[in-house]
C-alpha cells in the first residue's frame, strides 16, 4: 500500500507578492534585487515516480533486502568494506552508513577492495570482496571474507575469516554465493586460468561452510560470442544468481568494463542437475541488457523486491556518460520474466522519463526548482530533458539562491533528493550549499556528467512541522537544479 505524504509546498515570494495556491504567472524579468519568482504558487505535486539514479558515484551495486524490512547496500569504495541500509532502495544513497572494514595496510587484503556483496547465511553476516597486496598489483587480487554474528549488522564488528580459495589460488575477484532450497553452498566467481591477464572465466565450486571452498573449482563459462571478445583482455565477470521455478539464471557481464560496449549475459542451469558439470550450465548467444536511450556500459547488476515484495528489480552501474568507461553511477529498474523463467531485463530506461516507484515504496512530494525563490542570478530556462520541461541554471554567484519553502504536517526525519547536473570545465565535481531553516550548513556534492545529463544528490534532514525554507547556494564550480523530492525517511 503507497504511503500518504505529509509535506506540502508553497513558494516565498518578496517585494508585496503574495503566497497562495492559485495558478502559477511568471515574471519574466528580474527585479531590481535579481529575483524572478511566481506571482502565486501552486502545491507540491504529489508523485508516484522517481528519475532514475539512485546513486549518483560509484561501481558494482550490491542490494539486499532483509527480513526485517530493510535494504542492505555496499559497493566499491577502493580502500575499505562500507554498508548502507534504508527502508527503500530509491533513496539509498541517504541511508545510514557505516565502515566494515579498513585496509590493515599490510598483507594480501591491502589495496583496491572491489566489488563487496553482503549475504546472510546460516543466521550470520558474510561480506565478500576482492583485494590486492600492499604494491597495488593488479594479478595479485584474491577474494577475501568477513563475518558478523549479530543480527543486526550494525551492531558489533565483523570478523575477518581470510582470503577464501580453491586449491589453484589463482587470480580472483566478483565472488558470490549460491544457496540451494537444499541449503548446498556454491561459489562462482571471475578468475584466470593461469597467470595472465588473457581473459576472465566463471568458476564455482563447492563451500562446506561460508568461508571455505571445498572443491576443485569447475569452469562453467568463458568469452567466447563476438560481444564477449571485443575488447582484450576478454573478460566474463560479474556473476549474480537468482532462482525461479527450479531455474537458475546466472546473470553476468561481459566485454570491456571501460567500455560503451559492456553489457549482461545470461547462463542457465536447472537446481536439479549436477552444477559442478560444465555441461549443466548453458550460456545464451546473446546479451539481454545492453546500452540503449542514451545509457551506456550497463552491469554488474544485482537483484532484488520491491517492499513489498510484489515486484523484482535490477540495481546496476552504468557509465555516467558516453566514453567514461570507469566513471559510473547507480541505477535501477523494475523487470519480468519470460515463459522459461529467466529475467526479462528489456533495455535501461530512458533516463528523462519518470518511471514508477517500487511497489510499497513512499510517494514523495516534488517541487520544481522553476518554481523557487530565485535570487542573484538564477533563473529558470527551459530543456526538454528537465522533470516539467524547465530548469534553474546560472547559480552562478557567491550570493545566488534557489530556496524552497515545504510545509510538514508533521516533525521528523525525511529524505530530500535533488535532480542535480553538473557540466563544469574539466569534468571537475561541483557543489552547493544546503541549509535548512537558515541553520548550518551542509555541502551537497555533484558530480560531473555534462549538461542535461541529469544525477540525484541525497540527504537526511529534519523538518519541523509547519514551513520549512530549503535553501540552495553556490559552491564550488557550476550546477543545475530540476527539482527536490522530499518525503519521509519511515
Amino acid at each position: 500500500m503507497l504511503t500518504a505524504l505529509t509535506c506540502l509546498f508553497s513558494v516565498v515570494f518578496v517585494n508585496g507578492y503574495a503566497i497562495g495556491n492559485g495558478e502559477v504567472q511568471y515574471v519574466h524579468e528580474n527585479n531590481q534585487n535579481g529575483e524572478f519568482g511566481l506571482r502565486n504558487s501552486t502545491r507540491a505535486t504529489n508523485v508516484n515516480t522517481f528519475y532514475n539514479v539512485i546513486a549518483q558515484d560509484g561501481a558494482d551495486p550490491w542490494v539486499y533486502k532483509h527480513a526485517d524490512g530493510w535494504y542492505y547496500f555496499t559497493r566499491t569504495t577502493g580502500g575499505d568494506v562500507r554498508i548502507w541500509r534504508s527502508r527503500t532502495f530509491t533513496s539509498i544513497d541517504a541511508g545510514d552508513s557505516r565502515v566494515v572494514w579498513r585496509s590493515p595496510n599490510s598483507g594480501a587484503a591491502c589495496r583496491a577492495v572491489w566489488a563487496p556483496e553482503m549475504h546472510y547465511i546460516q543466521s550470520r553476516w558474510y561480506i565478500y570482496f576482492a583485494a590486492t597486496t600492499c604494491d597495488d598489483v593488479n594479478e595479485n587480487h584474491r577474494m577475501f571474507v568477513i563475518e558478523n554474528t549479530n543480527s543486526d549488522p550494525f551492531v558489533g564488528s565483523f570478523a575477518w575469516k581470510g582470503q577464501i580459495t580453491d586449491a589453484t589460488n589463482k587470480w580472483a575477484i566478483d565472488g558470490t554465493v549460491l544457496e540451494l532450497p537444499s541449503s548446498q553452498l556454491y561459489f562462482i566467481w571471475s578468475g584466470w586460468q593461469g597467470n595472465i591477464n588473457e581473459r576472465q572465466i566463471l568458476y564455482i565450486a563447492q563451500m562446506s561452510n561460508p568461508w571455505t571452498i571445498s572443491s576443485a573449482r569447475v569452469e562453467i563459462a568463458r568469452p567466447t560470442y563476438a560481444w564477449e571478445t571485443n575488447h582484450k583482455p576478454y573478460i566474463n565477470e560479474g556473476p549474480q544468481v537468482t532462482i525461479r521455478n527450479g531455474i537458475i539464471s546466472l546473470v553476468y557481464s561481459a566485454s570491456g568494463s571501460w567500455t560503451n560496449e559492456y553489457c549482461l549475459g545470461l547462463i542457465t542451469a536447472s537446481v536439479n542437475s549436477d552444477l559442478m558439470k560444465a555441461s549443466s550450465w548453458q550460456k545464451r548467444a546473446n546479451p539481454i541488457f545492453r546500452s540503449g536511450n542514451s545509457i551506456y556500459g550497463p552491469g554488474h547488476q544485482s537483484f532484488t523486491k520491491s517492499p513489498d515484495n510484489r515486484e523484482d528489480w535490477i540495481i546496476y552501474h552504468s557509465a555516467r556518460y558516453s566514453g567514461s568507461g570507469w566513471t559510473r553511477q547507480v541505477r535501477a529498474q523494475k523487470f519480468t520474466w519470460n515463459a522459461d523463467s529467466t529475467p526479462n531485463l528489456g533495455s535501461p530506461a530512458n533516463p528523462n522519463t519518470p518511471i514508477h516507484i517500487p511497489s510499497g515504496d513512499q510517494l514523495r512530494d516534488r517541487y520544481e526548482a522553476e518554481h523557487a525563490r530565485l535570487l542573484n542570478g538564477p533563473f529558470a530556462h527551459a530543456h526538454p530533458s528537465a522533470s516539467n520541461g524547465l530548469k534553474v541554471g546560472y547559480i552562478d554567484y557567491p550570493d545566488s539562491i534557489v530556496e524552497f519553502t515545504v510545509h510538514c504536517a508533521q516533525a521528523g526525519s525525511y529524505v530530500i533528493v535533488i535532480r542535480n547536473g553538473n557540466g563544469s570545465a574539466g569534468n571537475a565535481r561541483a557543489t552547493h550549499w544546503l541549509s535548512i531553516n537558515n541553520g548550518n550548513q551542509m555541502e551537497i556534492s555533484i558530480v560531473y556528467s555534462g549538461w542535461d545529463m541529469w544525477g540525484t544528490s541525497m540527504v537526511r534532514a529534519t523538518l519541523k512541522q509547519g514551513a520549512n525554507t530549503i535553501t540552495f547556494k553556490k559552491g564550488t564550480n557550476y550546477a543545475e537544479i530540476d527539482f527536490i523530492d522530499v518525503f519521509l525517511d519511515a
